[in-house]
């Protein structure tokens, strides 16, 4: 027989507590949103640092290189003129460029943390239960070898003052090509490597790290750096270790605090999928 609407509730259902499932948090209902929030963060220190890094060792190199142009000008003038050479005032100081400098590498910090966190995600949803920290190392790694390093070795870094300002535009369009050629280089060694996925890993392994040096020889085929660099090669060296040093030190720094974040969300999510 069964029980009619109007049948009372039994004394074991009136004690026994009331469970409801848990609201989705906004973090796991729209990972994107906190990985923003992971990239600015990590972006906008990685760049102060960076930035801080720059100021006191390699903006001092800057300032000989630019008087080291700045004699040389004076020079060739008097050579070419026979006259005394009409100093220019600069239009912001040194002083105001290195505050310029700082605040520049935080900005450029902040985009690369959202490019980063956008393509973070895309990866994250293929495989959301993944250890956090090293995925981002790799991430990180990848990313310093597609931006920093690679362009690097093709376009090292020029002390302020040294080429011709008519050859800016070209060259800043060399180096843009160089960082686009190794962020599509960078995505087709991951594409190898996910492809291969059945082989063994050291099979994955040297496929990646052939396809790597594949795009840094792609490199070469784009044209040479046309201004000398007139300047001590001992300065030179200096400048361009501290540049390189300065983008090391900005993405051991992003890397650090992008997984270190993710770890922490990791422990306060027990059994949610690993952002």
């Amino acid at each position: 027989m069964t029980a009619s609407p109007e049948t009372p509730p039994s004394p074991n259902s009136l004690t026994a507590p009331r469970t409801s499932a848990p609201a989705a948090s906004p973090a796991a209902s729209s990972p994107v949103l906190a990985l923003l929030g992971r990239g600015l963060a990590a972006g906008s220190l990685g760049g102060l640092v960076a930035g801080l890094f720059s100021l006191l060792l390699a903006e001092p190199l800057m300032d000989k290189a630019i008087r080291a142009e700045e004699a040389r000008s004076q020079a060739h003038e008097q050579h070419d003129a026979g006259a005394a050479v009409q100093h220019h005032e600069e239009l912001f100081s040194r002083s105001t460029q290195h505050t310029g400098l700082v605040i520049a590498l935080v900005v450029a910090g902040l985009a690369i943390g959202v490019l980063f966190a956008v393509a973070y995600a895309l990866v994250h949803r293929r495989d959301p239960r993944a250890d956090p920290w090293p995925r981002a190392l790799a991430f990180c790694a990848a990313a310093f070898c597609a931006i920093s390093l690679f362009p690097a070795l093709r376009y090292p870094a020029m002390p302020p003052g040294v080429g011709d300002s008519g050859t800016v535009g070209d060259r800043q369009a060399m180096w843009v090509a160089a960082v686009v050629i190794s962020v599509l280089g960078m995505f087709l060694v991951w594409q190898v490597y996910v492809r291969l996925a059945g082989r063994s890993q050291p099979v994955r392994q040297l496929a990646a790290a052939g396809t790597a040096a594949a795009v840094l020889a792609l490199l070469w085929a784009l044209p040479d750096n046309p201004d000398p660099t007139p300047v001590s090669p001992t300065l030179l060296w200096d400048f361009r270790m501290l540049s390189l040093a300065s983008h090391v030190l900005m993405w051991v720094v992003f890397a650090a605090v992008f997984g270190g974040i993710g770890l922490r969300a990791l422990r306060a999510r027990t059994g949610a999928p690993a952002v």
